[in-house]
């Protein structure tokens, strides 16, 4: 099986390239040898790969500076997985992409489902929703994966950007009533594979680690986590703030749980825990550093 990775020097794409089964014929890439926004370049690249499944890991993920890059975001977000799915349309491979938690209002009190309708609050959510409807209008059998909280050992993220604040400051203000969950991309690789390994899945999943968490609760594991595994020689005091206290360009979903039960039991995965799997990160971080 050959499996083309778009977006391969993200965190994602990274942790999807390092864990390619041994039978897979594997070519990931990214800019600017790959720019999905070119969709000439698209339909030549796929041409020429003939890839049998196509991973769109890339997307444009600022999420407050999608406000004034409205038109980078949508090329990234909406027109890049609709080239990306025309030109999977013209050789026969399935499309696998990533999508977001932001494409909800986070209105709800309850885990959202694959099928609650969307409403994005801000441009990267929008953008992203509209990459799916994009993908959608193309190909029947796309496989579109929505996740929340990514992080990894990996690039930039919440995680390696509080590491490195604990060790700088003497005391962290972290936002407490925005509720989600973490997910580790490790996890998030392996079940995009599982959904490559089955040609028979389509339609949108929802994919997270098991649980849930505030930002302050996620920050509070990390150093703690963080300190037992000695990537961090001490502890600082760590604020839980509100929303309103950290104003920040465009609103985020106060609630953004995806349930994810139906993808558990299609792709046949049992989840494990949040914080389960930020240890092994932090883990397999602290042996690689």
């Amino acid at each position: 099986m050959k499996v083309l990775i778009v977006g391969g020097k993200g965190q994602l794409g990274t942790t999807l390239t390092k864990s390619i089964h041994a039978e897979v014929n594997c070519v990931s890439l990214d800019l600017p040898e790959f720019d999905i926004t070119d969709t000439r370049q698209s339909a030549s690249v796929v041409e020429k790969e003939q890839p049998d499944v196509i991973v769109n890991a890339s997307g444009y993920t600022a999420v407050d500076r999608a406000e004034e890059e409205v038109e980078l975001a949508f090329a990234v977000n909406a027109t890049g997985p609709e080239n990306l799915a025309l030109a999977a349309k013209q050789t026969g491979s399935r499309l696998i992409h990533v999508s977001t938690d932001y494409v909800f209002d986070g209105t709800s009190c309850t885990p959202y489902k694959p099928d609650t309708p969307c409403n994005p609050l801000g441009v990267y959510g929008t953008s992203k929703r509209q990459g799916e409807t994009k993908i959608q209008s193309v190909l029947d059998d796309a496989v579109i994966i929505r996740t929340s909280w990514l992080y990894s050992q990996f690039g930039s993220n919440f995680v390696l950007t509080m590491l490195r604040l604990m060790k700088e400051r003497d005391e962290l203000k972290v936002v407490s009533d925005q509720i989600g969950a973490p997910t580790w991309t490790g996890t998030l690789a392996k079940a995009i594979w599982a959904a490559i390994d089955n040609p028979e899945i389509s339609s949108i999943f929802h994919w997270s680690d098991a649980g849930v968490a505030s930002w302050y609760d996620f920050a509070v594991a990390i150093q703690e986590e963080a300190f037992s595994l000695g990537i961090l020689n001490r502890q600082i005091p760590i604020r839980p703030i509100s929303n309103e206290q950290f104003p920040a360009p465009v609103k985020r979903p106060p609630y953004s749980v995806l349930d994810c039960t139906a993808s558990w039991q299609e792709l046949n995965i049992d989840p494990i825990h949040w914080r389960l799997a930020l240890k092994r990160m932090l883990d397999i971080r602290r042996v690689v550093c």
